[in-house]
């Protein structure tokens, strides 16, 4: 797999190829703002590079069709879109090494030139397990209530495996796509939910479903501010995973930190970053990065530099393992209490002591 040999001029040519229409638009449009960002203003190039070209292609609603038009720009680095699907589809139609900032899905790790930024959807619901084992050594049984498609298939096998290892015995339910109401009605009684879906669906479920006194109760949505603001007081006490939050960023060793961050891109886009923003600003540091260390604009010599790189930028930390999973960054736990989010897992960055049982 060779990519760009040397470079016709001093710059560096990137092509991101994300939604900028359809449903996942806004995640689309927040990491074009990002990479802007870097391009514009952190990317530390080598020799002879002096600057970053950055075009951006729709991957809506063809994703092959937009890396194909991506690929004439003859770019030394590839960004991947926003979202699990998106992403496999850029995965599936080239061979190009892509920097995936925005696809969870664990399936990705099986193309060894994808570089994978973001860690896993297999680790949404592992911290709030740990957390739960932590304040209640003898957890009783839970429900892992998902979407059967991909990603809420990654997310349930995951929090199944974390729950063995943990000695939680829980149950899980799939469920498809548009059934969530019905799916909801159909939920045993059990002392800790967990819930992996799309927003809409996992707020479908969730007013049929936190009228019960779970223990516990997780949701993917309920990691962000708005997917399940709906719910006002009802989120009180909801635990959700958070791939990033300025307040548990790391002091970087790599690249500008969160501060830094937050202040240029609100000054770009009129609103703090969020999540997508972040993981999109961090792969082009990594890029810039590995293009230091491999001294060329190569794709397998990006790929080799990728995969021995140990670094923390303001996202956290960046190791690959033996396979291209991200085993650096960790996703945090957050719980909704008094109306904000806050961290309550890890312990090294939690803000407040975690509200067990939930109600």
């Amino acid at each position: 797999m060779m990519g760009v040999m040397t470079a016709a001029s001093d710059t560096v040519r990137a092509a991101l190829v994300t939604p900028l229409s359809g449903p996942l638009a806004g995640f689309g449009r927040v990491g074009v703002h990002a990479l802007e960002l870097w391009a514009r203003s952190a990317a530390e190039l080598p020799r002879p590079f002096r600057g970053v070209e950055l075009t951006v292609h729709d991957s809506s609603p063809d994703a092959a069709a937009a890396v194909r038009a991506a690929l004439t720009t003859r770019p030394h680095l590839l960004f991947g879109p926003y979202g699990g699907g998106p992403a496999l589809a850029v995965a599936r139609n080239t061979d190009r090494l892509v920097w995936n900032h925005g696809g969870a899905t664990g399936k990705l790790a099986g193309y060894p030139h994808v570089v994978n930024v973001l860690a896993p959807a297999s680790s949404y619901h592992v911290g709030a397990l740990e957390l739960l084992v932590r304040r209640d050594p003898r957890p009783a049984a839970g429900t892992v209530l998902y979407v059967d498609t991909g990603f809420g298939r990654d997310v349930a096998e995951g929090a199944a495996d974390a729950a063995a290892r943990l000695g939680v015995a829980v149950r899980r339910l799939g469920f498809p796509r548009d059934t969530a109401a019905e799916a909801a009605a159909s939920v045993p009684d059990a002392d800790v939910l967990l819930v992996a879906a799309g927003f809409a669906d996992e707020l479908t479920m969730a007013r049929e479903l936190l009228s019960r006194p779970w223990r516990a109760a997780a949701f993917v949505g309920a990691g962000e501010e708005a997917p399940l603001a709906e719910l006002g007081e009802a989120r009180e006490g909801l635990l959700g995973p958070a791939q990033w939050m300025p307040a548990a960023a790391p002091e970087p060793d790599e690249g500008p930190d969160a501060a830094w961050f937050v202040r240029a891109y609100q000054e770009i886009a009129g609103g703090p970053p969020p999540y997508p923003a972040t993981q999109a600003f961090a792969a082009g540091l990594l890029a810039a990065r590995c293009l230091r260390d491999a001294g060329e604009a190569d794709d397998d010599a990006l790929r080799r530099a990728a995969r021995s790189l140990s670094c923390t930028t303001l996202y956290g930390r960046f190791r690959l393992d033996d396979e291209g999973r991200q085993v650096g960054h960790r996703v945090l736990t957050v719980q909704w209490q008094a109306g904000h989010r806050r961290i309550v897992w890890p312990p090294g960055v939690a803000e407040v002591t975690a509200i067990y049982p939930r109600t």
